[in-house]
């Protein structure tokens, strides 16, 4: 990196509290997942949901990144509906890869629900 970052983005701020205590000194902002298990104090920015939750973590990480594009490419006009409805015609190759990305992470995510629940059996 050759600059600092402009904020800093945490899961869960009971793991990364060295991270968090760092980016306060420095000014770096910081927006975080908060549980109650953890003190809103040093977030600057809180989002309250549970971080040992998988999807939730996936849902709100995805609002994040897709947030953070925008910024950094400019609003863009808003996406025409397709002719047809199913239709994969009329779609902007940008959101049909963020479809296929959200497919792909919410059969990861099954998959490790599965995974823990056999465990715990």
């Amino acid at each position: 990196m050759t600059k600092l970052p402009e904020v800093m983005y945490v899961i869960d701020p009971r793991k990364e509290e060295i991270a968090i205590k760092e980016a306060n000194d420095l000014g770096i902002p910081v927006v975080s997942i908060v549980d109650t298990n953890c003190d809103p104090d040093v977030i600057d920015w809180i989002i309250p949901a549970n971080d040992d939750a998988i999807r939730a973590v996936m849902l709100i990480t995805a609002k994040m990144s897709d947030a953070f594009i925008e910024g950094r490419e400019g609003r863009t006009d808003a996406v025409q509906a397709p002719a047809s409805a199913g239709s994969a015609e009329g779609i902007p190759e940008e959101i049909a890869n963020k479809l296929d990305a959200e497919e792909k992470y919410s059969e990861i995510a099954s998959n490790l629900v599965e995974e823990e629940e056999e465990e715990k059996k």
